[in-house]
Protein backbone atom coordinates (compact mmCIF):
# COMPACT_ATOMS: atom_id res chain seq x y z
CA UNK A 1 0.00 0.00 0.00
CA UNK A 2 2.03 3.36 -1.00
CA UNK A 3 1.70 6.05 1.34
CA UNK A 4 -1.46 7.85 -1.05
CA UNK A 5 -3.58 4.95 -0.48
CA UNK A 6 -3.77 5.78 3.58
CA UNK A 7 -6.33 7.87 5.34
CA UNK A 8 -5.23 10.81 6.30
CA UNK A 9 -4.11 12.25 9.80
CA UNK A 10 -7.39 14.04 9.89
CA UNK A 11 -9.45 11.42 8.94
CA UNK A 12 -8.02 9.37 11.93
CA UNK A 13 -8.83 12.14 13.99
CA UNK A 14 -12.02 12.30 13.22
CA UNK A 15 -13.19 8.63 13.56
CA UNK A 16 -11.32 8.63 17.32
CA UNK A 17 -13.51 11.97 17.93
CA UNK A 18 -16.57 9.68 16.88
CA UNK A 19 -15.79 6.62 19.34
CA UNK A 20 -15.03 9.25 21.88
CA UNK A 21 -18.78 10.45 22.13
CA UNK A 22 -19.91 7.83 24.67
CA UNK A 23 -16.92 8.45 26.94
CA UNK A 24 -15.77 12.01 26.51
CA UNK A 25 -16.87 12.33 30.66
CA UNK A 26 -13.35 14.50 32.20
CA UNK A 27 -11.44 14.67 28.58
CA UNK A 28 -9.74 17.46 27.53
CA UNK A 29 -8.13 18.74 23.86
CA UNK A 30 -5.74 20.88 23.05
CA UNK A 31 -5.29 22.54 19.71
CA UNK A 32 -1.51 24.10 18.94
CA UNK A 33 -1.47 26.16 15.77
CA UNK A 34 1.83 25.17 14.70
CA UNK A 35 0.88 25.77 11.17
CA UNK A 36 0.35 29.78 12.10
CA UNK A 37 3.93 30.04 13.03
CA UNK A 38 6.98 31.94 11.14
CA UNK A 39 8.10 29.56 8.42
CA UNK A 40 11.19 29.71 10.06
CA UNK A 41 9.70 28.16 13.38
CA UNK A 42 7.74 24.88 11.23
CA UNK A 43 11.03 23.22 9.96
CA UNK A 44 11.19 19.49 11.07
CA UNK A 45 13.37 19.90 14.03
CA UNK A 46 10.84 22.80 15.47
CA UNK A 47 7.82 19.55 14.68
CA UNK A 48 10.03 16.68 16.77
CA UNK A 49 10.46 18.88 19.67
CA UNK A 50 6.46 19.42 19.39
CA UNK A 51 6.15 16.23 19.29
CA UNK A 52 8.87 14.93 22.02
CA UNK A 53 7.22 17.53 24.69
CA UNK A 54 3.63 15.46 24.10
CA UNK A 55 4.59 11.72 23.77
CA UNK A 56 6.39 12.25 27.47
CA UNK A 57 3.27 13.29 28.48
CA UNK A 58 1.25 10.38 26.99
CA UNK A 59 2.29 7.44 29.80
CA UNK A 60 1.40 10.05 32.64
CA UNK A 61 -1.93 11.46 31.43
CA UNK A 62 -3.71 8.43 29.05
CA UNK A 63 -3.51 11.24 26.27
CA UNK A 64 -3.78 10.68 22.24
CA UNK A 65 -1.48 12.53 19.98
CA UNK A 66 -2.62 13.26 16.12
CA UNK A 67 -0.05 15.44 13.98
CA UNK A 68 -2.34 17.28 11.02
CA UNK A 69 -0.94 17.32 7.94
CA UNK A 70 -0.66 21.36 8.11
CA UNK A 71 1.70 20.30 11.17
CA UNK A 72 -0.79 21.31 13.47
CA UNK A 73 -1.03 18.91 16.83
CA UNK A 74 -4.15 18.13 18.35
CA UNK A 75 -3.75 15.95 22.06
CA UNK A 76 -6.49 14.64 23.67
CA UNK A 77 -6.39 13.95 27.01
CA UNK A 78 -8.01 13.43 30.91
CA UNK A 79 -8.89 17.15 32.51
CA UNK A 80 -7.13 16.30 35.56
CA UNK A 81 -4.04 16.12 33.93
CA UNK A 82 -4.61 20.10 32.54
CA UNK A 83 -1.60 21.46 34.89
CA UNK A 84 1.05 18.58 33.06
CA UNK A 85 -0.31 19.94 29.49
CA UNK A 86 -0.28 23.48 30.34
CA UNK A 87 3.63 22.59 31.41
CA UNK A 88 4.01 21.10 28.15
CA UNK A 89 2.83 24.13 26.40
CA UNK A 90 4.76 26.40 28.26
CA UNK A 91 8.20 25.16 27.01
CA UNK A 92 6.56 25.02 23.49
CA UNK A 93 6.04 29.04 23.90
CA UNK A 94 9.33 29.53 25.26
CA UNK A 95 10.91 27.97 22.21
CA UNK A 96 8.38 30.15 19.83
CA UNK A 97 9.06 33.34 22.36
CA UNK A 98 9.90 35.39 19.52
CA UNK A 99 7.06 34.29 16.46
CA UNK A 100 4.81 36.72 16.10
CA UNK A 101 1.41 34.61 16.90
CA UNK A 102 2.91 34.10 20.49
CA UNK A 103 4.59 37.97 20.71
CA UNK A 104 1.94 39.89 19.27
CA UNK A 105 -1.06 37.27 18.68
CA UNK A 106 -0.85 37.69 14.78
CA UNK A 107 -0.60 34.59 12.49
CA UNK A 108 2.49 34.15 9.16
CA UNK A 109 -0.17 35.73 7.85
CA UNK A 110 -0.49 38.91 10.13
CA UNK A 111 -4.15 37.62 11.03
CA UNK A 112 -5.51 38.13 14.74
CA UNK A 113 -4.83 34.64 15.99
CA UNK A 114 -3.58 32.74 19.24
CA UNK A 115 -1.27 29.20 19.37
CA UNK A 116 -3.57 26.97 21.46
CA UNK A 117 -7.60 26.13 21.80
CA UNK A 118 -8.62 24.26 24.66
CA UNK A 119 -11.57 22.13 24.68
CA UNK A 120 -13.53 20.24 27.55
CA UNK A 121 -14.89 17.93 25.66
CA UNK A 122 -17.59 17.12 27.17
CA UNK A 123 -19.24 20.13 27.15
CA UNK A 124 -18.17 21.47 23.79
CA UNK A 125 -18.16 17.73 21.92
CA UNK A 126 -19.95 19.29 18.97
CA UNK A 127 -17.99 22.26 18.27
CA UNK A 128 -14.69 20.07 18.77
CA UNK A 129 -16.49 17.24 16.45
CA UNK A 130 -17.22 19.97 13.81
CA UNK A 131 -13.57 21.16 13.87
CA UNK A 132 -12.04 18.06 13.15
CA UNK A 133 -14.63 17.84 10.14
CA UNK A 134 -13.25 20.95 8.84
CA UNK A 135 -10.07 19.98 9.52
CA UNK A 136 -10.70 17.02 6.76
CA UNK A 137 -12.25 18.99 4.33
CA UNK A 138 -9.28 21.71 3.98
CA UNK A 139 -7.02 19.05 3.92
CA UNK A 140 -8.84 18.09 0.52
CA UNK A 141 -7.95 21.19 -1.04
CA UNK A 142 -4.24 21.92 0.54
CA UNK A 143 -1.54 21.94 -1.61
CA UNK A 144 1.24 20.00 -0.83
CA UNK A 145 4.95 21.57 0.24
CA UNK A 146 8.13 21.00 -0.11
CA UNK A 147 9.76 20.36 3.09
CA UNK A 148 11.55 22.64 5.34
CA UNK A 149 14.00 20.30 6.50
CA UNK A 150 15.92 20.80 3.02
CA UNK A 151 16.58 23.94 4.08
CA UNK A 152 19.84 22.57 6.58
CA UNK A 153 21.28 21.11 3.34
CA UNK A 154 20.96 24.46 1.62
CA UNK A 155 18.95 23.19 -1.40
CA UNK A 156 15.58 22.07 -1.91
CA UNK A 157 14.76 18.79 -3.94
CA UNK A 158 12.73 19.39 -7.43
CA UNK A 159 9.33 18.47 -7.10
CA UNK A 160 8.04 15.19 -8.30
CA UNK A 161 4.43 14.59 -7.84
CA UNK A 162 4.42 11.97 -10.39
CA UNK A 163 7.26 10.22 -8.77
CA UNK A 164 6.28 7.30 -6.92
CA UNK A 165 5.62 7.99 -2.85
CA UNK A 166 8.76 7.81 -0.13
CA UNK A 167 7.77 4.61 2.02
CA UNK A 168 9.95 3.15 4.42
CA UNK A 169 10.90 0.13 2.69
CA UNK A 170 12.09 2.54 0.00
CA UNK A 171 13.97 4.56 2.51
CA UNK A 172 15.52 1.28 3.70
CA UNK A 173 16.53 0.13 -0.04
CA UNK A 174 18.30 4.03 -0.15
CA UNK A 175 19.92 3.48 3.05
CA UNK A 176 21.78 0.52 1.89
CA UNK A 177 22.08 2.31 -1.08
CA UNK A 178 23.74 5.34 0.37
CA UNK A 179 26.12 3.23 2.61
CA UNK A 180 28.07 1.80 -0.92
CA UNK A 181 27.64 4.64 -3.17
CA UNK A 182 30.42 7.17 -3.34
CA UNK A 183 28.81 10.60 -2.52
CA UNK A 184 31.59 12.97 -2.81
CA UNK A 185 30.51 14.15 -6.45
CA UNK A 186 27.71 15.34 -4.11
CA UNK A 187 29.47 17.32 -1.71
CA UNK A 188 28.70 20.80 -2.34
CA UNK A 189 30.69 24.17 -1.05
CA UNK A 190 29.54 27.09 -0.05
CA UNK A 191 30.91 30.67 1.46
CA UNK A 192 30.55 32.82 4.48
CA UNK A 193 32.42 35.38 3.23
CA UNK A 194 33.22 38.85 4.17
CA UNK A 195 31.45 41.82 2.55
CA UNK A 196 33.12 45.42 3.82
CA UNK A 197 31.75 48.52 1.68
CA UNK A 198 31.31 48.17 -2.22
CA UNK A 199 35.04 45.75 -1.90
CA UNK A 200 34.33 42.41 -3.52
CA UNK A 201 33.66 39.28 -0.86
CA UNK A 202 36.46 37.83 0.47
CA UNK A 203 35.83 33.92 1.33
CA UNK A 204 36.52 33.57 5.32
CA UNK A 205 34.87 29.41 5.11
CA UNK A 206 32.72 27.35 3.80
CA UNK A 207 29.81 25.04 4.27
CA UNK A 208 29.85 21.51 3.17
CA UNK A 209 27.28 19.84 2.55
CA UNK A 210 25.48 16.84 0.40
CA UNK A 211 23.01 18.23 -2.42
CA UNK A 212 19.77 16.96 -2.19
CA UNK A 213 18.84 17.94 -5.42
CA UNK A 214 21.47 16.26 -7.31
CA UNK A 215 21.24 12.92 -5.21
CA UNK A 216 17.38 13.01 -6.11
CA UNK A 217 19.04 13.51 -10.17
CA UNK A 218 21.39 10.75 -9.21
CA UNK A 219 19.74 8.03 -7.38
CA UNK A 220 16.30 9.10 -7.35
CA UNK A 221 14.97 10.28 -10.28
CA UNK A 222 11.63 8.24 -9.78
CA UNK A 223 11.09 8.91 -5.87
CA UNK A 224 9.18 11.68 -5.00
CA UNK A 225 11.14 12.53 -1.88
CA UNK A 226 9.07 15.09 -0.44
CA UNK A 227 5.71 13.02 -0.44
CA UNK A 228 6.01 11.86 3.25
CA UNK A 229 7.93 14.76 5.60
CA UNK A 230 9.09 12.28 8.61
CA UNK A 231 10.75 9.87 5.97
CA UNK A 232 12.32 12.76 4.37
CA UNK A 233 13.59 13.96 7.66
CA UNK A 234 15.00 10.45 8.24
CA UNK A 235 16.80 10.85 4.37
CA UNK A 236 18.46 14.27 5.37
CA UNK A 237 19.52 12.51 9.29
CA UNK A 238 21.23 9.33 6.97
CA UNK A 239 22.90 12.23 4.68
CA UNK A 240 23.97 13.71 7.88
CA UNK A 241 25.93 10.41 8.57
CA UNK A 242 27.15 9.79 5.35
CA UNK A 243 28.85 13.44 5.40
CA UNK A 244 30.67 12.67 8.32
CA UNK A 245 31.64 9.16 7.09
CA UNK A 246 33.06 10.99 3.92
CA UNK A 247 34.58 13.49 5.87
CA UNK A 248 36.41 10.96 8.39
CA UNK A 249 38.38 9.63 5.50
CA UNK A 250 42.07 9.95 6.41
CA UNK A 251 43.19 11.06 2.49
CA UNK A 252 39.86 12.90 1.80
CA UNK A 253 40.94 16.65 1.01
CA UNK A 254 37.33 18.36 1.18
CA UNK A 255 37.95 19.44 5.16
CA UNK A 256 40.67 21.72 3.51
CA UNK A 257 40.56 25.51 4.94
CA UNK A 258 37.87 26.76 7.49
CA UNK A 259 34.34 24.57 6.82
CA UNK A 260 31.55 24.17 8.40
CA UNK A 261 28.68 21.54 9.16
CA UNK A 262 25.27 21.42 9.93
CA UNK A 263 24.63 19.19 12.47
CA UNK A 264 22.33 17.94 14.93
CA UNK A 265 23.24 17.97 19.00
CA UNK A 266 22.44 14.16 19.06
CA UNK A 267 24.99 13.78 16.40
CA UNK A 268 27.85 15.05 18.36
CA UNK A 269 27.59 12.19 20.37
CA UNK A 270 27.06 9.35 18.42
CA UNK A 271 29.54 6.76 17.04
CA UNK A 272 29.79 8.54 13.62
CA UNK A 273 30.94 11.85 14.83
CA UNK A 274 33.55 9.80 17.59
CA UNK A 275 35.09 8.54 13.75
CA UNK A 276 35.38 11.94 12.27
CA UNK A 277 36.95 13.19 15.44
CA UNK A 278 39.24 10.31 15.88
CA UNK A 279 40.50 11.41 11.91
CA UNK A 280 40.58 14.63 12.58
CA UNK A 281 44.42 16.20 12.73
CA UNK A 282 44.46 17.97 16.58
CA UNK A 283 45.40 21.43 14.64
CA UNK A 284 42.51 21.03 12.18
CA UNK A 285 39.64 20.84 14.55
CA UNK A 286 40.19 24.82 15.49
CA UNK A 287 39.09 25.62 11.85
CA UNK A 288 36.17 23.62 11.86
CA UNK A 289 32.55 25.41 13.02
CA UNK A 290 29.92 22.72 14.08
CA UNK A 291 26.66 24.32 13.57
CA UNK A 292 23.84 23.60 15.50
CA UNK A 293 19.97 24.59 15.39
CA UNK A 294 18.51 27.23 17.90
CA UNK A 295 15.62 24.78 18.30
CA UNK A 296 17.78 21.74 18.84
CA UNK A 297 19.72 23.50 21.19
CA UNK A 298 16.79 24.94 23.51
CA UNK A 299 14.96 21.45 23.06
CA UNK A 300 17.49 19.91 25.93
CA UNK A 301 19.83 22.33 27.01
CA UNK A 302 21.58 20.03 29.32
CA UNK A 303 22.41 17.21 26.31
CA UNK A 304 23.64 20.59 24.20
CA UNK A 305 26.17 21.68 27.45
CA UNK A 306 27.37 18.23 27.46
CA UNK A 307 28.02 17.88 23.41
CA UNK A 308 29.28 21.82 23.68
CA UNK A 309 31.93 21.35 26.45
CA UNK A 310 33.16 17.96 24.94
CA UNK A 311 33.63 19.65 21.59
CA UNK A 312 34.88 22.57 22.23
CA UNK A 313 37.80 20.49 24.45
CA UNK A 314 38.45 19.07 21.05
CA UNK A 315 39.19 22.58 19.78
CA UNK A 316 36.12 22.80 17.45
CA UNK A 317 33.83 25.89 17.10
CA UNK A 318 30.28 26.25 18.12
CA UNK A 319 27.66 28.00 15.94
CA UNK A 320 23.98 28.74 16.14
CA UNK A 321 21.90 28.63 13.39
CA UNK A 322 18.26 29.64 12.59
CA UNK A 323 18.12 32.88 14.62
CA UNK A 324 15.54 35.29 13.30
CA UNK A 325 15.67 38.87 13.48
CA UNK A 326 13.10 39.20 16.30
CA UNK A 327 14.68 36.04 18.01
CA UNK A 328 18.39 37.83 17.92
CA UNK A 329 18.13 39.96 20.92
CA UNK A 330 17.12 37.25 23.52
CA UNK A 331 20.52 35.09 22.46
CA UNK A 332 23.82 35.46 24.66
CA UNK A 333 26.41 34.19 22.93
CA UNK A 334 28.82 34.21 25.77
CA UNK A 335 26.26 32.30 28.45
CA UNK A 336 25.52 29.54 25.74
CA UNK A 337 29.26 29.24 25.20
CA UNK A 338 28.76 29.72 20.94
CA UNK A 339 31.58 31.13 18.71
CA UNK A 340 29.34 32.64 16.22
CA UNK A 341 25.46 33.07 15.15
CA UNK A 342 23.80 32.97 11.87
CA UNK A 343 20.96 35.24 11.37
CA UNK A 344 18.33 34.09 8.37
CA UNK A 345 17.68 37.02 5.68
CA UNK A 346 13.70 37.66 5.49
CA UNK A 347 12.60 40.19 3.34
CA UNK A 348 10.43 41.64 5.40
CA UNK A 349 13.48 43.24 7.60
CA UNK A 350 13.54 46.00 4.76
CA UNK A 351 10.46 47.02 5.92
CA UNK A 352 10.82 47.44 9.73
CA UNK A 353 10.82 50.54 11.96
CA UNK A 354 13.71 52.61 13.04
CA UNK A 355 13.47 51.20 16.94
CA UNK A 356 13.44 47.42 16.02
CA UNK A 357 16.72 48.16 13.72
CA UNK A 358 18.58 49.40 16.65
CA UNK A 359 17.38 46.79 18.77
CA UNK A 360 19.23 43.89 15.99
CA UNK A 361 22.13 46.53 15.63
CA UNK A 362 22.40 46.62 19.76
CA UNK A 363 22.16 42.94 20.16
CA UNK A 364 24.81 42.84 17.32
CA UNK A 365 27.30 44.98 19.10
CA UNK A 366 26.73 42.82 22.45
CA UNK A 367 27.67 39.52 20.48
CA UNK A 368 29.94 40.83 18.68
CA UNK A 369 29.77 42.23 14.93
CA UNK A 370 32.46 39.77 13.91
CA UNK A 371 30.82 37.13 14.92
CA UNK A 372 27.33 37.30 13.45
CA UNK A 373 26.91 36.05 10.08
CA UNK A 374 24.14 37.32 7.67
CA UNK A 375 23.07 33.34 5.75
CA UNK A 376 20.40 33.08 3.03
CA UNK A 377 20.80 36.26 1.09
CA UNK A 378 19.14 36.15 -2.21
CA UNK A 379 19.67 39.78 -3.29
CA UNK A 380 21.51 42.99 -2.92
CA UNK A 381 18.71 44.26 -0.08
CA UNK A 382 20.29 41.82 2.68
CA UNK A 383 24.16 42.74 2.24
CA UNK A 384 22.41 46.86 2.46
CA UNK A 385 20.42 45.42 5.62
CA UNK A 386 23.38 43.42 7.14
CA UNK A 387 25.71 46.70 6.40
CA UNK A 388 23.20 49.08 8.25
CA UNK A 389 23.29 46.76 11.36
CA UNK A 390 27.39 46.03 11.15
CA UNK A 391 27.15 42.63 9.51
CA UNK A 392 30.31 41.98 7.62
CA UNK A 393 29.86 38.44 6.86
CA UNK A 394 27.43 36.83 4.59
CA UNK A 395 26.17 33.39 3.25
CA UNK A 396 23.99 32.91 0.50
CA UNK A 397 22.78 32.28 -3.19
CA UNK A 398 23.70 36.09 -3.89
CA UNK A 399 27.18 35.97 -2.53
CA UNK A 400 27.97 32.96 -4.54
CA UNK A 401 26.83 35.36 -7.64
CA UNK A 402 29.06 37.69 -6.71
CA UNK A 403 31.81 35.42 -6.01
CA UNK A 404 31.88 34.19 -9.70
CA UNK A 405 30.94 37.60 -11.05
CA UNK A 406 34.53 38.26 -9.27
CA UNK A 407 35.70 35.41 -10.65
CA UNK A 408 34.96 35.90 -14.29
CA UNK A 409 35.85 39.51 -13.92
CA UNK A 410 39.60 38.30 -13.04
CA UNK A 411 39.90 35.83 -16.18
Amino acid sequence: MSDNSLPSPEAFLVDYVRRLERRRQGVGAVHVHISKLQSYNRREHHIRTCLTAFEELVPMVVGRLFVLTNQDIIFIFEQKYVDEVNAALFRLKFLFNDDPLLADGVDSDGAPASFTDFFDVDKQYKDFLHLTQRLVRSNATREKTVSQAARRHNDAPDSNEDGAPLTPKILGRIDEALRRADLSNLMRRQAICAVVGGAQPTPVFHELFISIRDLQHTLLPDINVTSNRWLFQHLTEILDRRMLALLSRTNDTSVSGSVSINLNVSTLLSPEFLTFDSNVKAGQRGTIVLELQKIDIFADLGQFFFARDFCRDRGYRISIDGISHLSLPYINRNKLGLDTIKMMWSPEMKDLPDEKVDEIREAIKVAGDTRVIMCRCDDQSAIDFGHSVNITMFQGRYVEHLLNEYARAKK
